[in-house]
């Protein structure tokens, strides 16, 4: 892991500063940040996206399996609960009943480098057009399971496997015996396997949306994930349009994805 897996408050920071500096940008072109907005982040972690929500004003709600990740959003995000600008769900999103649960729907979803860890795609996306408000709007970051890290192997405690480009794409019985012989934790492993299993191709995803209903109202790839900005110190960089063009190869030579889509 680097030192910002373990840092959770660095972390928490970077988020919220990708969030401000790139996300917000990106989705004002197609929706007015001005107007108070009821936002929901599916898998939110420690809620550094929804601080930046937060600090202009939204109504937000953060789902995440993780009590230890909601407990520090919790304490970080402890005036605005205390605000009541937010409110945390420790919950499945399938478990989850929106009228006794939430009690409203909204007018935009964000999943950041969440998609790509869930199974089940297509029935996910069906699910979640249902907490959408009539004109709603759902933003998706995610990095296309081909590019060089796509496996999340960065997690890895082995030197030579986080840094190693592209391992991900091997066949999997090969990918557990490089897993094995780096002596990684059954954690990570799992982890790594699960990813392995659950990421998701540029095309993959567009056919998804297309098939469950949604258009794509805006989408922008990346040679620089923005995040890198803060993980790495690595100047941001929007992919070439004509690589955007290129089915297949602009997996391998993009880090992220945005997205945001809307119902037909």
């Amino acid at each position: 892991m680097f030192d910002f897996h373990k840092d959770k408050k660095r972390y928490f920071e970077m988020q919220f500063r990708t969030t401000v500096e790139y996300i917000l940008p990106f989705l004002e072109e197609e929706i007015d940040l001005h107007k108070k907005l009821d936002v929901l982040e599916i898998g939110c972690a420690e809620a550094g996206v929804l601080k930046a929500f937060t600090n202009l004003d939204h109504s937000c709600i953060g789902i995440e399996l993780s009590a230890y990740r909601v407990n520090l959003a919790s304490d970080f995000m402890a005036e605005e609960l205390k605000q009541k600008k937010i409110k945390f769900l420790t919950k499945n999103i399938y478990d989850i009943n929106l009228q006794e649960d939430i009690g409203h729907k909204f007018d935009l979803i964000i999943l950041k480098d969440v998609i790509e860890h869930i199974p089940g795609q297509e029935i996910f996306m069906k699910k979640i057009g249902d907490f959408l408000k009539v004109n709603g709007k759902i933003f998706f970051g995610f990095p296309p399971w081909q590019m060089p890290f796509g496996g999340h192997q960065q997690i890895c405690k082995s030197k030579a496997l986080k840094h190693l480009p592209y391992f991900h794409l091997l066949p999997m019985p090969i990918f557990k015996l490089f897993l094995n012989m780096a002596g990684e934790p059954e954690l990570t492993k799992k982890e790594m396997i699960e990813i392995k299993q659950t990421g998701i191709s540029i095309e993959r995803f567009n056919r998804i949306i297309k098939k469950e209903g949604y258009k794509i109202d805006k989408h922008q790839l990346f040679f620089i994930n923005p995040i890198y900005k803060y993980k790495f110190n690595l100047k941001v960089r929007k992919q070439w349009r004509w690589v955007e063009k290129i089915p297949i190869f602009r997996n391998f030579v993009s880090t992220c994805a945005y997205y945001l889509v809307s119902k037909n």
